[in-house]
């Protein structure tokens, strides 16, 4: 890596342009708060409330989002077991889990947008409205202990 600050005092562009795309980067990127190794959404998720309603049909809709598109990793069952989890280097939520419960809608639906890898977003991939269908989907596995 190219040294900043060249002898002759003055600062080197390319570090220049470095430190410039790291602070933008930083700036803009979601913080992905971690607390005891669990991934959490910022406080603000939590005042953001599900404007989707929980009926038959969105349950139907959020459960053909789910098959098509997070049961791969988590599982038809919601426990993290899905059979993309053996290429994956981190363990997969857990929809049974009692803390998967305790998050608010805002929460699950922010970590369902912004994502944390192996997790992608689903910011471009999905409607609000999608997302908000699987946040009411997903909910039913924690209820179904």
């Amino acid at each position: 890596m190219k040294k900043i600050i060249s002898k002759t005092g003055k600062i080197n562009f390319a570090g220049l342009i470095l430190i410039g795309g790291s602070a933008l980067f930083l700036a803009f990127t979601p913080s992905l708060k971690v607390s005891d190794g669990k991934w959490m959404a910022p406080a603000s998720a939590d005042k953001t409330t599900n404007p989707v309603a929980k009926n038959e049909a969105n349950l139907a809709a959020g459960k053909d989002l789910f098959i098509k598109t997070c049961a791969i990793c988590h599982g038809k069952k919601g426990k993290g077991d899905g059979p993309k989890t053996a290429e994956l280097d981190k363990p997969v939520g857990d929809f049974t889990k009692e803390d998967f419960g305790k998050q608010s809608d805002g929460a699950i639906f922010w970590k369902i947008t912004e994502g944390n890898k192996p997790m992608p977003s689903f910011k471009k991939e999905m409607t609000e409205e999608q997302r908000w269908l699987l946040v009411n989907y997903t909910r039913q596995f924690c209820a179904k202990k």
